[in-house]
């Protein structure tokens, strides 16, 4: 292995271990990723065998698709294991793969972190075991953020194309019509909080997630990364870029946003009670309005996601999860198997009347499910907006290899424009700044 090559994977390890908590990130020296060969007659003689493999997961309607999953197959039992959500999964995951023990043999991943996970090669490439074949299963935006190159490094669980969620109560209690770009939210949030100083447009401290989703619509690109991840750009300062900065600028100058943390008791208060009005995130966030607002069912309605050019239909993903096999596991037909029911098979209805959203293009596009009706939200046939988001998600979107520890480092460069008077432009100068050095200390070659 050449030096540079072990400097760099010896710099994702302490990525790992900064942004994680974690020891190291590990496989780079331990046999790397796998490039095995499984045919479907393997994966048949597997599951026929029978044996146990262990998922780790937090995503809850994978709960049903285990017991399906054995009930088919009654020689496999499978063990779901909850090891914490995003980040403290990824520690447990990350400490397992040092330690060379314990390591499940599948694993839920973010999107936004897959490139960490690829890129230490501590995960196995699924194409060789035929998730190549599955390209046109999944909709543009997830199936990209699983591949690199023509490695596959996971199968799309959800996705997170975003909407407007509005509290229609109070938007017909104050006269403020619905808003349809970015420029109208803006009118909306004035409107909202001259009728009543209780009720903001929405909440807001500054979020990486949210941030980068909303450059990503806006039509920024600050990311990108060749070389399969050793080479990146980060640039901040693209025309995609000044047009979420001066619209978000001034909803902070003009205090249009409630500085209160998202899910918190006082968040889902807000929700409840009105005196949040909006909320623009991934269409995951039905359920979550359900289990967490009961008290406003039937006063929030989804809408379109605003455009920063009126007429445009443009949208970005915010959140979403995949499944994928990490590279010290075991039981690898079994584990394929697994993932591919629950991702591609059977698994994804089951997952769909779990109140789970798909990232598979038959299940957006089918009847049944662009009529769904939405009790909370009045009836509404919500998915017809989801999915024709999810057909417009804007091209080219590319996340840092270590996209975690640069997620981790947001508040103390673009968090600081919330609560002083340092300009967004500024502080998304700092993050970037504060993304480039670090990665150059990791062995990445990074440029502006």
């Amino acid at each position: 292995m050449p030096k540079n090559t072990r400097r760099l994977l010896r710099g994702i390890g302490l990525v790992c271990a900064l942004a994680l908590g974690a020891t190291a990130c590990g496989g780079s020296d331990d046999g790397g990723s796998s490039d095995k060969k499984v045919s479907a007659g393997d994966i048949q003689a597997a599951l026929k065998k029978g044996g146990s493999i262990t998922v780790w997961a937090w995503e809850p309607t994978l709960k049903q698709v285990v017991k399906d999953f054995e009930k088919e197959h009654p020689k496999v039992h499978v063990n779901l294991v909850n090891a914490g959500t995003n980040k403290d999964q990824y520690t447990a995951l990350q400490n397992a793969i040092a330690a060379k023990k314990g390591v499940p043999d599948v694993a839920q991943i973010e999107y936004y972190a897959l490139g960490q996970f690829a890129l230490a090669k501590s995960l196995d490439n699924l194409s060789g075991f035929g998730a190549d074949k599955l390209s046109k299963t999944y909709s543009p935006g997830p199936w990209n953020s699983v591949k690199s190159g023509d490695a596959i490094y996971a199968l799309p669980m959800d996705s997170g194309p975003m909407a407007l969620f509005y509290n229609k109560k109070v938007f017909d209690k104050y006269k403020v019509a619905v808003p349809t770009t970015w420029d109208e939210y803006v009118d909306a949030a004035r409107k909202l909080h001259k009728a009543n100083s209780k009720v903001y447009i929405t909440s807001d401290i500054g979020e990486a997630g949210m941030t980068t989703s909303l450059l990503w619509q806006a039509g920024s690109r600050p990311y990108k990364v060749e070389d399969n991840g050793t080479k990146v750009k980060i640039n901040f300062s693209d025309k995609g870029a000044a047009t979420y900065t001066k619209t978000w600028q001034t909803l902070i100058d003009e205090k249009l946003l409630a500085p209160v943390n998202g899910w918190t008791d006082d968040w889902y208060k807000g929700l409840g009670n009105g005196d949040i009005a909006t909320l623009t995130t991934g269409a995951w966030m039905p359920a979550n309005f359900v289990s967490g607002v009961k008290n406003a069912s039937g006063d929030w309605r989804v809408a379109p996601l605003p455009q920063w050019t009126k007429g445009d239909k443009t949208t970005a993903e915010n959140g979403g999860s995949s499944l994928a096999l990490p590279s010290a596991g075991k039981n690898k037909e079994l584990a394929y198997a697994f993932v591919e029911y629950a991702n591609a098979g059977k698994g994804v209805q089951t997952r769909l009347k779990g109140g789970a959203f798909p990232a598979t293009t038959a299940d957006l596009q089918s009847d049944a499910f662009q009529n769904t009706e939405f009790p909370y939200f009045g009836g509404q046939k919500a998915n017809k907006i989801f999915a024709e988001s999810a057909a417009n998600v804007g091209s080219g979107w590319s996340y840092l290899p270590y996209q975690v520890y640069a997620n981790s480092i947001f508040n103390d460069s673009v968090g600081k424009s919330y609560v002083s008077n340092t300009p967004l432009t500024k502080g998304l100068k700092a993050w970037q700044d504060a993304s480039v050095k670090y990665g150059k200390e990791q062995g990445f070659t990074v440029s502006e």
